[in-house]
């Protein structure tokens, strides 16, 4: 039997703090919950940021805070899943709250949808991005395009979720171990097409892929 199709509703958010993404955030899973919403995409970019998910080793944050502060990054502990990661201008931040009841209550699976969804994203300009055994997220020969962390709370609502290198500046991901992950590098789409990316079309292919995967 097929999955039913679900509806949801699409919010750019523009360039918005980290803290403020997490407030409204925490909010749109509570209004979740209780079904007074329905299954919501946020499409944003923040300012420099590194987040530490709940497997983190501060280890791999290579700045000290004087450093980062320096650089103008700041620095949060999150409880999402996953290690240390980057956001900042020219990332692309989609964060899904979704109930994944009754159908899709398998977070495995919602990783990998996930990861389907950057794929598809990548393939629509002409980009081939895999999947790879040394971690959740997807690959290209020059390193890794998009990351993926998430939280699922009770009642099976998502939060926290991907982020795709569009015309970020990849050094800034020489402040960190990206992921936990030391012999991989990281990518953008710029950089795959050694060209500029319009980020408005990024957005657009964010939001038919999510269809596609979701069939929402």
């Amino acid at each position: 039997m097929n999955s039913p199709r679900r509806s949801f509703v699409v919010r750019e958010l523009g360039i918005i703090e980290y803290s403020e993404a997490l407030e409204l955030q925490a909010h749109l899973v509570r209004e979740r919950r209780k079904a007074t919403i329905s299954d919501t995409i946020l499409l944003l970019e923040h300012p420099h940021v590194i987040t530490l998910g709940s497997s983190s080793d501060h280890a791999h944050v290579l700045l000290n805070k004087s450093e980062l502060a320096e650089r103008g990054i700041k620095l949060f502990e999150v409880g999402r899943g996953g290690d240390v990661t980057y956001h900042g201008p020219g990332q692309l931040v989609v964060y899904p709250i979704m109930d994944l009841k009754p159908d899709r209550k398998d977070l495995h699976q919602y990783l990998r949808d996930l990861e389907s969804v950057l794929i598809q994203v990548a393939c629509s300009f002409g980009i081939r991005a895999n999947r790879d055994p040394s971690g959740t997220g997807v690959f290209t020969e020059l390193g890794k395009l998009g990351a993926i962390g998430v939280r699922v709370s009770s009642g099976w609502i998502t939060s926290h979720g991907i982020a795709l290198n569009v015309s970020t500046k990849l050094d800034f991901f020489e402040t960190i171990v990206p992921c936990g992950i030391r012999d991989r590098g990281v990518s953008s789409l710029e950089q795959e097409l050694q060209a500029p990316v319009c980020m408005a079309e990024v957005r657009k292919c964010m939001i038919e892929s999510f269809n596609q995967v979701f069939s929402l």
